[in-house]
């Protein structure tokens, strides 16, 4: 077997960095956001993963929430690449891996379908998986597509009331902008609250001036209440329509506001919750 060796041209563009060689795969992978660790897995590319954060669902070394990270423990597992949400933070600790070294490519965090696209597509172009993104980003599309199309039909938009979490203070309610309030438009609701951005407490007089029709919660907030009744029975949503109708609907919590691969999945989960007539017409 007779070996070619590289041109002399060859050679001396390479010394001279004009060609450039093609950095190898990422093999080494930390994954911060429960939406970044479900679209990995989504892409085939789960067994690179060494690390994630507290909100993805993997039996992995845990780095504590996305939100509030340390540099320290990130580093000691010495990745090839960190794929952090751009919520991820706090920003300085980003900063500290760059410094160290990590490469690091944030991945949006919009939400809606466009942003679930752009996510997956950033995933996808980190890992070097771009073919199967765009085959993801398509079924995604489809999904979520199928789900609107059944409830595009409905008569009414329920006035859908999210609360975010309970504790001793008044519940945080998702205004405009949120992950909740784009998920709630999407299944054919209407947010019951609005005029803020963010999530804000809920008193009282602002529940019953709201007068939602339905209370949307994650699964560990209707924990943390003590089920959908005591929910209900809070006097801040005791007297309101969605507690005279006992309607509470409980989703698990990265499926709901993660807008991440199962998008389309959550749309028609919470759309039929919605829209019980349609259900029952076989829609």
């Amino acid at each position: 077997m007779t070996l070619r060796r590289p041109s002399p041209i060859a050679t001396w563009a390479l010394l001279l960095g004009l060609v450039s060689v093609p950095a190898p795969a990422a093999e080494r992978v930390v994954a911060l956001g429960g939406d970044v660790t479900e679209i990995v897995y989504a892409l085939g590319a789960g067994d690179r993963l060494v690390a994630v954060d507290a909100t993805a669902a993997a039996d992995l070394p845990d780095l504590g929430y996305f939100r509030r990270l340390a540099a320290e423990p990130i580093v000691a597992l010495e990745p090839d690449l960190v794929l952090a949400s751009a919520a991820s933070g706090p920003p300085v600790v980003l900063e500290q891996l760059r410094a160290a070294q990590v490469p690091v490519t944030i991945v949006p965090d919009d939400a809606g379908v466009a942003g679930v696209v752009a996510k997956i597509q950033a995933v996808g172009l980190a890992l070097e998986r771009e073919a199967a993104a765009d085959a993801l980003a398509a079924e995604v599309e489809r999904e979520v597509a199928r789900a609107r199309e059944r409830v595009a039909e409905a008569a009414h938009r329920p006035r859908v009331l999210f609360v975010l979490n309970v504790g001793r203070g008044a519940p945080l309610a998702g205004g405009e902008g949120t992950s909740a309030a784009a998920i709630i438009d999407l299944a054919g609701g209407r947010n019951a609250v609005g005029g803020f951005a963010g999530y804000k407490p809920l008193s009282q007089e602002a529940a019953i001036a709201a007068a939602p029709e339905v209370v949307l919660v994650p699964d560990h907030t209707a924990e943390a209440a003590g089920g959908p009744a005591a929910l209900l029975d809070r006097p801040e949503l005791r007297h309101t329509p969605a507690a005279a109708a006992d309607r509470v609907v409980v989703m698990d919590g990265l499926l709901l506001l993660g807008f991440g691969p199962r998008l389309g999945e959550a749309v028609d989960e919470l759309a039929r919750a919605l829209h019980p007539d349609l259900v029952a017409e076989g829609r």
